[in-house]
């Protein structure tokens, strides 16, 4: 086993699942960025994935893929950006058991992340938000709980994913 195979490991399983209780799409995510770079950079670099090392996996590689990223593969600068962070993350994680690659490493570390246009949050008119709760049938159960979260939704101001957390518990709204 190479050093990048076992160093790619251990971060899923000490880093994100053990020490920062990592939530299982975030887990997703840099598991399916990671699967992404490391194909990438066996088929451009022609170096089979079991071989795969630090050596390997250099800035310009890194850099190359990103903009593999934007360009063949449609992504957007967010998406770029966030599979960037997922290999930070893992990069700063090897940096701790890797020393002898600490100068890949860096080169890799310093890649910066593209400046993007931020979207501009909106709310919610009164005629909207009446609109959104006039919307469930009533007379269902599933309505019922729709508007339930509605209104929990508009009048908290909690996010979809912590309103879907709460629909996998034993929430009954009615039979």
């Amino acid at each position: 086993m190479t050093a990048i195979a076992a160093t790619v490991q251990s971060f899923f399983i000490d880093r994100l699942i053990r020490a920062r209780q990592a939530s299982p799409d975030t887990i997703a995510a840099y598991r399916d960025t990671l699967r992404l770079l490391l194909t990438y950079i066996s088929i451009h670099e022609g170096i089979p994935l079991s071989r795969l090392d630090f050596a390997d996996l250099g800035a310009p590689v890194v850099a190359a893929f990103l903009d593999h990223l934007e360009h063949e593969r449609g992504n957007s600068v967010r998406t770029r950006n966030a599979r960037l962070a997922a290999i930070h993350s893992l990069f700063d994680y090897a940096a701790l058991h890797h020393p002898e690659h600490s100068a890949d490493i860096a080169r890799v570390l310093a890649i910066p992340p593209k400046r993007c246009d931020h979207t501009i949050i909106t709310f919610l008119t009164n005629d909207e938000v009446d609109a959104l709760n006039a919307a469930p049938d009533l007379d269902t159960r599933t309505g019922r709980r729709d508007h339930a979260l509605l209104l929990l939704a508009v009048r908290t101001g909690l996010r979809a994913s912590e309103l879907t957390s709460l629909t996998r518990g034993d929430i009954h709204l009615g039979s």
